[in-house]
């Protein structure tokens, strides 16, 4: 099993987007890479901490490998814009790809040198080292299974994608 931290926005959606992609075991919202112990969500939306909504990704590689997780992540946000995912604006809804394992950085560079030619803006995601992380309160763990109608950039159609495609390795023929 393998972890990465994704960010894209509001973490309720991505959350909700991830956990029904095939390989995906597990997932938590929480905060990445800020600049305080143990922030509250009243604290992170206040601008000042520096912390991304994200979601802790626990993943097989065998049957989803990062590259393809990646490839599934770029649909469920707009990777050019800054701080900014649907109708939620600041430093907290920033898309960021945060990692755990050094020998994840090539791969991750790599699908977004795939991305990027298909785009018609500069990729914006930010991609650095998971420094730290903190689980969001309880209330948000699972908030739109919750909260079914709760507002979110991630769309049923989006999700549906998600829940079907399965990784093919190439053939090696």
């Amino acid at each position: 099993m393998k972890i990465i931290y994704l960010a894209g926005g509001c973490f309720w959606g991505l959350q909700r987007y991830l956990n029904v992609i095939h390989g995906v075991l597990d997932t938590e919202v929480g905060y990445a890479n800020g600049r305080i112990a143990n922030p509250t969500y009243l604290q992170v939306c206040s601008h000042t901490t520096g912390f991304a909504e994200t979601v802790r990704v626990v993943y097989d590689p065998d049957q989803t490998p990062l590259s393809f997780l990646l490839s599934l992540y770029y649909r469920a946000i707009d990777p050019t814009t800054v701080n900014r995912q649907g109708a939620d604006v600041g430093d907290q809804y920033r898309t960021g790809i945060y990692y755990v394992d050094d020998t994840d950085l090539p791969i991750i560079q790599t699908s977004i040198d795939k991305l990027s030619p298909t785009l018609d803006k500069p990729v914006m995601i930010e991609v650095k080292p998971l420094d730290n992380y903190y689980p969001a309160e309880e209330y948000h763990q699972m908030y739109l299974v919750k909260n079914p109608d709760g507002y979110c950039h991630v769309t049923d159609g989006m999700c549906a994608y998600a829940q079907t495609a399965r990784y093919s390795p190439p053939d090696s023929r």
